[in-house]
């Protein structure tokens, strides 16, 4: 088991001298949370990465469970919230792009914008790390931008001993063949793909579905959420009856 605060993901992942790096994570963030910005925050630091840009989906392909608040609305509650952290920042890439909001397009987009200056990162979750083989062109991002995959110590399957043998199944079935762990098992590589590091990131037992569920039920979302995004929501009405 690899000790975590030795910090292997920034320290196992050579970077020329001189590029800066850049985190991208993408959501819905209906509504950003705490939570969110807490592990954002520890990725950033841990893999020494000058912002990460929260990207808000205006249509997510794969969650169409529940009506989203409005696209500006998360837009501007992500801007709120940012104010307490200075190294992460708002793109509004996707909400500005017609139809779903693919990832392969959003990379694509800091491809661009970015040359070969920049070292790119994504950064998901390990939940949408396991379903990333229904994504459209997934096999595109492997060769494209490496990945930060974020899970959290009890979770299924966290990166422990048994969880990293699913996840390295996961990813020779499902992704490409040819993926071995890294010798510091912080990451897996791959001699024609980019790296995916694993990263446990620090308990945080919040969730957007909570927040709304809490909202409309008349409790408290105290901590939840910043104290600015709290406000704009009562403001607004967003999530109960009333919302705009």
């Amino acid at each position: 088991m690899v000790d975590r605060n030795k910090n292997p993901g920034a320290k196992g992942y050579s970077s020329p001298t001189g590029r800066q790096r850049i985190g991208l994570f993408g959501g819905t963030f209906d509504p950003v949370h705490t939570g969110h910005l807490e592990v954002a925050e520890e990725v950033r630091e841990r893999f020494d990465m000058e912002k990460i840009f929260l990207i808000p989906a205006a249509l997510p392909p794969h969650k169409r469970t529940h009506q989203l608040a409005r696209a500006k609305d998360r837009q501007e509650m992500i801007r709120l919230a940012l104010a307490e952290y200075p190294g992460l920042c708002l793109s509004d890439v996707e909400l500005n792009r017609v139809g779903p909001s693919y990832t392969v397009d959003t990379v694509a987009h800091f491809k661009a914008l970015y040359k070969s200056g920049t070292e790119l990162f994504f950064i998901l979750g390990i939940d949408a790390f396991l379903e990333i083989d229904t994504w459209k062109s997934f096999g595109t991002l492997f060769e494209r931008v490496p990945f930060v995959v974020m899970s959290r110590p009890g979770s299924r399957p966290s990166y422990d001993s048994r969880g990293s043998r699913e996840i390295a199944n996961f990813i020779n079935t499902r992704i490409a063949s040819g993926y071995r762990i890294s010798r510091d098992g912080a990451f897996f590589l791959h001699p024609a793909k980019q790296r995916i590091f694993m990263h446990d990131t620090r308990p945080a037992d919040i969730s957007s579905t909570q927040i709304r569920h809490r909202i409309r039920e008349g409790r408290s979302i105290d901590g939840l959420v910043p104290e600015s995004v709290k406000q704009y929501i009562e403001n607004k009405g967003i999530y109960d009856d009333r919302g705009t």
